[in-house]
């Protein structure tokens, strides 16, 4: 009896150990490797890669008894199989996937695990800006490092960090930091130069000069309106702009116009240059302006519009000269921004006719090469220079004296104040039509005519005051044959001279004889003349007067023979007059006033003597007589045949003797 319940307490504790024993080799069934709590995935999986594998005995059968969610996952003899994409962008962190697996074995008990699947984010998305453009403004003239705006790009990797880099033209704006893209100016900004700047910002997951395998890119446009600021005043029409430094301005001289004296003008002034018109400098604003008279429009006879600045009168001028109107021009919302000009008005009197030119049309001729500032020409064939003139029916004469030629459009021709019309620049064969206007600067009235320049090609038109190339070769022509008339005379001129030389001889040794005594380069004294100007001025005492030289050249003159006169014209002794011979010559001379001779056969050294010699003395006893040859001053025709004639009867002067007359005086 006391066996059984023995047996009864071993077989239980038996039964125990037994299922301890076995509940211990089910919890070695199967297991994951590293006994880890969560298998990680890579999102972006094939379908079928094996997530894990699990660790089991021979003969242990694992199968999936639920997952969560549903589908993912499926068990292949020991390999967790997925059946799926996995994504990570769709993945919620904090609730993984799970997969219950039991592990079971004949004999033993089954085995359960519980495993938790997390999907893990790789770079697989590009970054993205919310828009594909993006629109920003700035003020001009903002200063360096003003922000722009900031854009951000987003990135579905969640563990991505973005790189930025901005692409601006001329660098006018720039990134705060290539991970900060915020935009910050860095140039001047100037609404007038530069009113829009388009830029390009890239976005990037990686570093800029990263050398990773896998980089995603993104970009987008960003376009910047540079808004125009009231910093400028107004500005009067026409100015011109000029840069000081970062500022503008716009300059200008003022306005002029005329008035009658005594006449109240019924519309508003015409000025020059244009109308009156102030614009707001900032010409991205175009603010409203107003206009007014700085003081009192010289006793209220002008007034001023202020919306459009016209100027009209209120009661004419009655005095003559000068009005200086000062005028302001300001912006209507601030009139701190204001500039100031002049209204210069010359009160004139009226006139009943204007200037008008002589002709309705003009038309002139010149040649493409003719150069510029030359003359344009009245004909092809002329060397006139094109001249326009108008008249002023207000002037008796017609002439006004203040009128002013100007063309009035083109820039190839120009006129002067005379109206001579002159080639500005180089201008192509054809016609150049043009219109003239001729001003009277006292009152600016005028009237206009046409214009019509014929531009010929070059070489066919000779300009002004020169000669073509036919005209040069003609008188190159008449030249040649004057030289070889020339020649000819010159050689039949020799020819005869040759044939008579010696008759020639004679003749030039008187001629030279006679000039010695009868001419000279101050002029003849009264009775006598003198080859030598010493006998200008008979000073000494033994010097013969006026009177005795005039008998000494007359008896000379009647002592020769004839033939030996040659007809002389200036010099003349009646026929009855006996010739005297040498002799009573010498006696008649020395017996006046011991006047010494003034002629002499033979040489002397004597002071007081004045005579003419010859290079070889001549022997008084020889009884030669010095013959005279007075010069007749017939022509040579005459002369040759004198010659001629007497020839035969002329004594003969040896050509020696002829280069030896000389004078003492």
């Amino acid at each position: 009896m006391d066996l059984k319940p023995k047996g009864s307490a071993a077989v239980f504790v038996l039964l125990v150990l037994f299922t301890l024993s076995k509940f211990n080799e089910a919890q070695n069934l199967c297991s994951v490797p590293d006994n880890l709590l969560v298998i990680l995935i890579p999102e972006n999986n094939a379908i079928g890669v094996v997530v894990t594998t699990l660790s089991a005995e021979d003969g242990v059968m694992a199968s999936i008894t639920s997952q969560n969610p549903e589908g993912f996952f499926s068990i292949s003899g020991y390999d967790l199989i997925a059946e799926t994409v996995l994504d990570y962008e769709t993945f919620k962190p904090s609730k993984p996937h799970e997969v219950h697996i039991e592990c079971t074995k004949a004999g033993f008990l089954s085995t359960t695990l519980n495993l938790k699947i997390a999907v893990e984010d790789i770079n697989d998305n590009p970054p993205v800006f919310e828009h594909s453009q993006y629109t920003l403004n700035v003020d001009e003239l903002s200063k360096v490092d003003t922000s722009v705006g900031l854009i951000t790009a987003t990135d579905p990797d969640k563990n991505d960090r973005l790189y930025y880099q901005l692409d601006s033209p001329e660098g006018e704006f720039a990134l705060e930091a290539n991970f900060n893209p915020n935009i910050l100016v860095k140039k001047h900004l100037d609404y007038d130069k530069v009113k829009e700047v388009t830029m390009i910002l890239y976005v990037q997951d990686t570093p800029i000069e990263s050398t990773a395998e896998v980089s995603h890119t993104a970009s987008t446009t960003i376009v910047v309106n540079i808004i125009d600021i009231d910093n400028r005043p107004p500005w009067f029409q026409p100015c011109t702009e000029t840069e000081i430094d970062t500022s503008t301005i716009c300059l200008m001289s003022g306005y002029n116009g005329n008035v009658n004296l005594n006449e109240q003008a019924v519309s508003p002034l015409s000025l020059e240059p244009g109308p009156l018109l102030a614009i707001d400098g900032d010409k991205g604003r175009n603010d409203p302006i107003v206009y007014i008279f700085l003081a009192e429009s010289d006793g209220g006879i002008f007034e001023i519009n202020p919306d459009t600045g016209s100027i009209t009168m209120q009661e004419p001028v009655k005095e003559a000269g000068t009005i200086v109107l000062p005028v302001m021009a300001y912006q209507k919302e601030n009139a701190d921004q204001f500039a100031i000009t002049t209204v210069t008005l010359q009160v004139v009197e009226s006139t009943n006719f204007p200037p008008t030119f002589v002709k309705s049309s003009y038309e002139g001729f010149i040649s493409e090469d003719a150069g510029v500032d030359s003359l344009v020409l009245e004909s092809k064939t002329s060397n006139r220079p094109l001249r326009v003139q108008a008249t002023d029916e207000d002037f008796p004469s017609g002439i006004n004296p203040n009128l002013r030629f100007e063309i009035v459009d083109g820039s190839d021709f120009s006129i002067t104040q005379e109206g001579f019309i002159l080639m500005a620049k180089e201008v192509s064969p054809g016609s150049v039509n043009l219109e003239m206007r001729v001003v009277d600067t006292t009152n600016e009235e005028s009237s206009t005519a046409s214009l019509t320049v014929e531009v010929t090609p070059g070489g066919q038109q000779v300009k002004t005051g020169e000669f073509s190339s036919g005209d040069m070769a003609a008188v190159g022509a008449s030249l040649a044959v004057v030289v070889v008339l020339c020649l000819v005379c010159i050689g039949l001129m020799v020819h005869r001279i040759k044939g008579h030389n010696a008759d020639w001889k004679k003749l030039s040794e008187a001629s030279v004889f006679q000039s010695a005594l009868g001419g000279g380069s101050g002029g003849p004294k009264e009775g006598v003349q003198y080859s030598n100007e010493g006998f200008q001025h008979d000073d000494d005492s033994g010097s013969v007067n006026s009177k005795i030289a005039a008998d000494l050249e007359n008896k000379l003159e009647s002592g020769l023979k004839p033939q030996q006169r040659r007809g002389s014209a200036q010099k003349t002794t009646t026929p009855s007059s006996p010739p005297p011979d040498s002799s009573s010559l010498a006696e008649n001379i020395d017996s006046e006033k011991e006047v010494k001779p003034i002629l002499t056969k033979e040489r002397r050294n004597e002071e007081g003597y004045k005579s003419v010699w010859f290079k070889q003395d001549i022997d008084p006893n020889t009884k030669e007589e010095v013959v005279i040859i007075p010069n007749t001053g017939e022509a040579d025709g005459d002369r040759e045949e004198d010659d001629d004639s007497e020839g035969e009867n002329s004594p003969d002067v040896d050509s020696d003797d002829e280069e030896g007359v000389s004078s003492d005086l």
